[in-house]
């Protein structure tokens, strides 16, 4: 089933301090709906999304807030105690075969404009993942050029204006996935979600772009999803950077106009 992202609805459209009034016309807006997901028969998350590439998204999630303790996804499917009409393709249930470790339920909804903020620290982190293996510097003129790269393959962002986006590209300058959502975690969680399901973790050799800030919690999905480095269009906070440098990533920040900030990137020496 295809679902609607975004429709339109009718906005006066106003100029010059409010002097001109050009009449109504129709906008394109975002859709945002929430998303319960469930692992194993319990509610893990519930967090509000742009509808599309839901599997992906409840993987990702699932796999990047270590839920899942290496266990296999065995099925991903809509609907949980109804059928997928009766919960309008609004449950996603990730099923491990009672593999993944039990995992403690949370009710509360994770809005679109934050993740599930603090729940981790970087000792925690620490714990479950290790420092990424070492790896060539990447190159400042690729990353740079990724940004106009992935704008202009931003086709919900350029309809609506009201989306993030995050991608992964290779060495080579390749963009292997692309996921737009209102939630820029969730476009996060949607990529690495993407490269779990189709069996391409870790992402090694790769970066991710996000079209956003660099938060702690976009830190520690891309350290888990073992992407090597990561770029963004806006700051990145001090506790991001200094999750990053823990896992050996390179993080550049303010990756716009031909220009960034390089915050951290691992020396051989001290790996």
């Amino acid at each position: 089933m295809i679902r609607r992202r975004s429709e339109r609805v009718l906005a006066r459209r106003l100029r010059d301090g409010g002097r001109i009034d050009e009449g109504r016309r129709p906008e394109e807006l975002i859709v945002e709906e929430p998303l319960e997901v469930r692992l194993d028969g319990t509610i893990v998350a519930t967090t509000m999304r742009t509808p599309g590439h839901d599997f992906e998204l409840a993987a990702g999630l699932c796999f990047t807030d270590g839920l899942l303790g290496g266990a296999a996804i065995e099925t991903c499917r809509y609907c949980a105690t109804g059928s997928a009409v009766e919960t309008e393709f609004n449950v996603v249930s990730i099923d491990t075969g009672g593999l993944a470790p039990t995992p403690t339920p949370r009710l509360s909804t994770t809005s679109s404009s934050c993740g599930i903020c603090g729940s981790t620290q970087i000792d925690e982190l620490a714990s479950r993942l290790t420092p990424l293996p070492i790896y060539a510097p990447w190159s400042t003129e690729l990353m740079l050029g990724i940004v106009d790269q992935v704008r202009a393959d931003q086709e919900l962002f350029a309809s609506t204006g009201g989306v993030h986006a995050a991608a992964a590209f290779d060495r080579e300058g390749n963009v292997s996935v692309l996921r737009e959502d209102i939630g820029r975690h969730n476009a996060v969680d949607k990529v690495v979600g993407n490269l779990l399901l189709e069996s391409r973790l870790p992402a090694t050799g790769h970066a991710l772009f996000v079209s956003g800030r660099a938060s702690f919690e976009i830190v520690q999905k891309a350290w888990a999803a073992g992407f090597e480095a990561m770029i963004a269009v806006s700051a990145p906070s001090a506790l991001a950077v200094e999750t990053a440098t823990v896992a050996g990533m390179t993080l550049m920040g303010f990756v716009r106009d031909g220009a960034c900030n390089l915050y951290c990137e691992p020396e051989v020496s001290d790996r």
